[in-house]
This record gives structure tokens, C-alpha cells and sequence, in this order.
């Protein structure tokens, strides 16, 4: 993929899906200085509840964490994925089970063609190679 290549969304969509605040972050980790743990400590300092899913840990950051989106007991708005492409697909396969998902955000540097037509049929916005962290300081 084109790393230049980005969703179409705009930036008053963008600041309408920053007024969700129930994200789950999918490959969230507990290591300090990673981005799959200070973006979603950032997300959490502006307010955001923040599902961990992380197979591996049973807390990060203080939150339980979850193996899978379909198993999180509660309703989720956002599901931000820190996972390589190919690893998107059963990723987003999962989320769908869940009712009530507004959006599907691949960070920065990841995109999944079939996982987004997946969702997009489904209704479910799809960002794509963006960091939900930057975008929300240039929006905000």
C-alpha cells in the first residue's frame, strides 16, 4: 500500500467520531515508550475510556484487559487496532460480532482492503493510516 494513502474522511467527521469515547485498543501494551501504550495513555488523559485487548495481560494501564473486542462485556464505540495489515483481517472479522461499533481505526501505517470492505458492509466508518493520537492534537 501507498503509505501516502488515507482514508477519505473529513475533519469535521473526524472530530464527530472524537466525541465517541469508548475505544478499544487492539494490540494495546504495557511497555513504556511503545505506541500501542502511550497513544491510548494519551486517549485516556483526554477522558477516553480505554478497553485493552491484549491476550497476553489480564490489566494495562490500570484497565482490564479483554483477549478479543467480541469478548468485552460493554459497549464500544471505537476499535483502534496496533496490529501489522496482515493481522487486521480476523481482528475486524471479531469486532463485527460485537453490536454497536462505530468505527474501525487502523493506525498509522496500517491498512487491510478486505477488513475495511468487511466493515464498510457492515456500516462501520473505517480510518486508515492514521494515528488517532495525532490526529486528535492537529484536530484539537
Amino acid at each position: 500500500m501507498d503509505m501516502n494513502y488515507i482514508d477519505n474522511n473529513s475533519d469535521d467527521e473526524l472530530k464527530r467520531i472524537y466525541g465517541l469515547k469508548n475505544i478499544a485498543v487492539v494490540g494495546m501494551s504495557p511497555t513504556e515508550g511503545k505506541p500501542s501504550n502511550y497513544v491510548p495513555k494519551y486517549l485516556i488523559e483526554k477522558g477516553y475510556n480505554i478497553i485493552p485487548v491484549n491476550p497476553i495481560y489480564e490489566e494495562i494501564l490500570g484497565n482490564k484487559s479483554y483477549p478479543k473486542v467480541s469478548d468485552i462485556p460493554h459497549h464500544v464505540d471505537i476499535v483502534d487496532i496496533f496490529r501489522k495489515s496482515e493481522d487486521v483481517l480476523p481482528v475486524v472479522k471479531d469486532a463485527i460480532l460485537k453490536n454497536g461499533i462505530n468505527v474501525i481505526w487502523m493506525q498509522l501505517g496500517i491498512y487491510n482492503k478486505e477488513a475495511k470492505e468487511i466493515a464498510e458492509k457492515k456500516d462501520i466508518g473505517v480510518i486508515y493510516n492514521r494515528c488517532i493520537l495525532k490526529e486528535h492534537q492537529r484536530l484539537f
